[in-house]
Parts: C-alpha cells; sequence; structure tokens
C-alpha cells in the first residue's frame, strides 16, 4: 500500500494556498499570462512586431472575406480566404501553447462553403472564428500589451543619474516652486524655476530613444510657453496667477505624460516583479 502523506501534504498546500487567496481575496486579482514564447514575436526580441502585424492581417482579411462574400465576388473571397488560413494557422506555429485554441473545424467548413459558392453561410463560421480570437483577446490582449508593448525606463538615466530619480528631483522641485510662492520667497522660487526648466530639457533629451522621428518632442511648444508665463508670473503676477500657470503645467507636462507612460510602465514592473508571497501575507498589516 503507497503512503498517503505525500497526497495529504499536498491537500494541505492546497488548502492553505486557498485560505490565504480567499481571505484577501478583495485585494487579489487573478490574471492569465501569455506564454513566454510570445515574446519572441516582439521587440526587443525582434526587430518588428510580428505578432502584432499577423493580428493585423487576420482582422484585415476577415473584413475582406466578409465584404467579398457578399457581394459574391468569388476569385477575390478565395484569394483572402487562402490567406487568412495560412496567417490563421500561424498562430499554433508561432506560439504552439495556443495551438488548440485554433478552430480548424470552424476553418475547415469556411473553405467548403467558399469552394461551393454557399455565400449566404460563410459568416456563420466566420463569426465562429472570430469568437475564437475574441475569447484569446479576453484573456491576453490587454496583459500582452502591458508586458510587450509598454515603455520600459529602468535602464534609461539622466545626466548620469537613474531615471527616477530625475523624475523624483522634478517633483520635489514642482512643489519647492508652490511652497515659495505661496510663501512669497520670490529668490527661491525663482531658483526652483530655473531648477525646474534646465530639469525638463535634459528629461526630453532621452525622449529620442523612442520618438525617433523628431528632434524634440519634449518640452513641446505649448510647454514652453507655460513655462514663460509661470517665469513672469513668479516676479510680477498674482499668487492665483503662479497657482494656474503652475497647474498648467504640471498638467502638460506630468500629468499627460504619465496618463500615457508611466501607468503603463508602473503596471509593466509589477508584472515582472512576479508574486510576492510575503507582501500577500502582511497586506493590511
Amino acid at each position: 500500500m503507497k503512503s498517503i502523506y505525500p497526497a495529504v501534504i499536498i491537500c494541505i498546500v492546497i488548502v492553505v494556498i486557498s485560505g490565504v487567496v480567499f481571505f484577501h481575496k478583495n485585494s487579489i486579482n487573478i490574471i492569465k499570462s501569455p506564454p513566454e514564447s510570445l515574446a519572441q514575436w516582439y521587440k526587443p526580441h525582434n526587430k518588428r512586431q510580428v505578432w502584432l502585424h499577423n493580428m493585423f492581417k487576420l482582422r484585415r482579411q476577415m473584413q475582406a472575406i466578409a465584404f467579398y462574400a457578399d457581394i459574391k465576388h468569388e476569385k477575390n473571397l478565395k484569394k483572402w480566404t487562402k490567406q487568412f488560413s495560412e496567417h490563421y494557422i500561424k498562430i499554433a506555429t508561432m506560439v504552439p501553447q495556443w495551438a488548440k485554441k485554433i478552430d480548424r473545424d470552424a476553418l475547415s467548413a469556411l473553405h467548403n462553403k467558399v469552394k461551393n459558392n454557399n455565400y449566404q453561410e460563410i459568416d456563420v463560421h466566420l463569426k465562429e472564428i472570430e469568437q475564437t480570437c475574441n475569447n484569446c483577446h479576453d484573456d491576453y490582449r490587454a496583459i500582452t500589451a502591458i508586458k510587450y508593448r509598454a515603455p520600459d525606463f529602468s535602464k534609461l538615466q539622466v545626466n548620469s543619474k537613474a531615471y527616477s530619480s530625475h523624475m523624483k528631483k522634478l517633483s520635489h522641485t514642482v512643489n519647492q516652486i508652490k511652497i515659495a510662492s505661496a510663501d512669497n520667497m520670490k529668490d527661491i522660487a525663482n531658483e526652483s524655476f530655473h531648477n525646474l526648466e534646465s530639469g525638463i530639457i535634459e528629461l526630453g533629451k532621452t525622449c529620442i530613444n523612442c520618438h525617433k522621428n523628431k528632434k524634440q518632442t519634449y518640452p513641446s511648444a505649448q510647454m514652453k510657453k507655460t513655462l514663460l508665463q509661470l517665469k513672469t508670473h513668479l516676479n510680477t503676477g498674482t499668487l492665483k496667477q503662479q497657482g494656474r500657470a503652475l497647474g498648467t503645467f504640471a498638467v502638460q507636462a506630468c500629468a499627460n505624460c504619465h496618463t500615457i507612460h508611466r501607468l503603463s510602465f508602473d503596471m509593466k514592473e509589477i508584472l515582472n516583479a512576479g508574486t510576492n508571497w510575503n507582501n500577500l501575507m502582511n497586506h493590511g498589516k
């Protein structure tokens, strides 16, 4: 008779983990991570965003199939169906773990209807295939975009200093201007303004790493205009004008970019960090 202890231990572990998850159910979101094999089809592992381009082709080809079925154009319908079949099946080759997600029966039925010019029934099988796309997108599209398309600032430097350190310094400088302005300390406000202006310019030099089509995307012309207004108001304007100019600049230079870049980068950092059971166990303490 085999020992039952290994089975008992496994059951205990499962119960403990389930209990921890249940206890923290209001603080836990369960997500499905895509297979690691998907990474090879995204930058920087690949020169091009190969996976994305395959998805774009599939979307375009499905639209073409529906269009030519509707107008009963036999030649173009068969051409686009052939292209679609090649790229749909290619998913299983690119990511073998997703091979079972391919609906080969629906694809075969689609080919049969196209071959026999059964135009009215093509949409049925096209929708069956589309549902496999939607199911996968529901599970993986958002998380894949964060993992493989979100920017990575972890290795960037500004003036030989960590990117995060420079950002903290800018945040500190903005608040220093606000404090000095509120307390009518013009010298400190102007000195902080100078630090903010130079810090923003240095930060902008890193943008060229991604925004390669433009020499300078940050600070924008609108940001520079607001900075000039802030500089003027710090010396001759009212407290209200100073606050409005500083607030406007904070939205233009900080909030807008954070909405696009920081949120996705923070999520990427969390995902890359993996599960920290110690933090989970200590949650709420």
